[in-house]
């Protein structure tokens, strides 16, 4: 057993950032093929490759005595994973003893009117669902193949249950940019958090994401020639900034890691499935945490060294003049 040092039980990086949140992408399968997050023909992991629940546990469980108050588990899409409640069961009973303050959920919505009740029993109180459009066919077509009725009646499950939902958009121009509004309106008018997210450069993907990106500064502009939108003290563990939205009663999130990024105060670090320790979204360099449990060798220190390597910000640029710079892995291998 790795005894924590007593004197420093924090994570801090490099510029001073206390790293508490942990977010840990189980799996990079999904049922879905957005476009701005995997290629049509992905080829996965190979389920040898995976960390066991038992090696996920473990290093999460070591993150939470370092000073983790709030892990968010991700994908892919980490409800296809089999017996991923066997996992959340152990992370809730953590929240439920105290040693951490929250465990949540990213999820496209396809399995959570059959998984809804679970995510209560594991102490899950709030998720988040990504949805990009309102249109059966537009959905179809960025999801590739997802049908939307089933999403709407996963979001409902969780609603009726007393989860906690917020919606998450990426919007992306001459695409659904126009239906940003009716997205807001449904959104608050079922109690729903709604955040709109700028498309990233993850992975090779089409279309061409510098035909995809919109500036939200723009949409935030357009919104306010309706909308009477005053800015929000509110926050999350997450990068998003928030006003509230008068004509609706509902709150707006803004995630811009390309117009306006949030470097400055990220506290997280993202591990994959595969024990790979992210340190940066937008960067490529990580540590490997799997080889360091199988070695047996020191969890504690592995993970101290490795926040040793986090960089003060992301690379990521979409511009015509410039190009795009991004990373290589795509969005399902760490989550977002």
């Amino acid at each position: 057993m790795v005894t924590v040092d007593e004197n420093n039980p924090k994570l801090t990086d490099p510029y001073g950032r206390t790293v508490d949140y942990l977010r840990v992408s189980v799996t990079d399968r999904c049922d879905f093929r957005c476009q701005y997050c995997m290629s049509e023909n992905m080829t996965f992991l190979p389920k040898k490759d995976l960390l066991s629940f038992e090696e996920l546990a473990e290093i999460c469980d070591m993150f939470v005595k370092l000073g983790t108050k709030r892990i968010r588990i991700s994908g892919g899409e980490p409800l296809v994973r089999k017996n991923i409640l066997n996992l959340l069961k152990q992370m809730g009973s953590w929240v439920e003893q105290g040693r951490l303050e929250e465990l949540t959920l990213t999820t496209n919505g396809t399995q959570l009117k059959r998984f809804a009740q679970d995510l209560v029993s594991c102490n899950i109180k709030r998720i988040n669902v990504s949805l990009d459009s309102l249109d059966p066919q537009k959905f179809q077509q960025i999801t590739r193949w997802g049908k939307l009725e089933p999403v709407l009646d996963g979001i409902m499950a969780a609603k009726n249950l007393g989860i906690h939902v917020k919606i998450n958009t990426v919007v992306m121009k001459d695409f659904n940019d126009q239906e940003i509004p009716n997205l807001i309106a449904w959104a608050h008018g079922h109690g729903f958090d709604i955040s709109l997210i700028e498309t990233m450069p993850m992975g090779e993907v089409e279309p061409d994401r510098v035909d995809q990106y919109q500036p939200l500064s723009e949409i935030r502009e357009r919104l306010s020639s309706s909308w009477t939108l005053v800015p929000s003290n509110h926050r999350t563990a997450g990068p998003a900034t928030y006003v509230d939205v008068l004509q609706t009663g509902g709150r707006l999130g803004f995630i811009t890691p390309l117009s306006h990024n949030f470097c400055e105060s990220c506290n997280r670090v993202r591990l994959t499935c595969t024990g790979l320790l992210y340190l940066c979204l937008g960067q490529d360099d990580c540590y490997d945490l799997r080889e360091t449990l199988r070695k047996q060798e020191d969890l504690e220190q592995a993970i101290r060294h490795a926040l040793g390597m986090k960089p003060k910000g992301h690379d990521f640029v979409i511009d015509r003049t410039k190009g795009i710079s991004g990373v290589h892995r795509h969005m399902s291998v760490t989550g977002g």
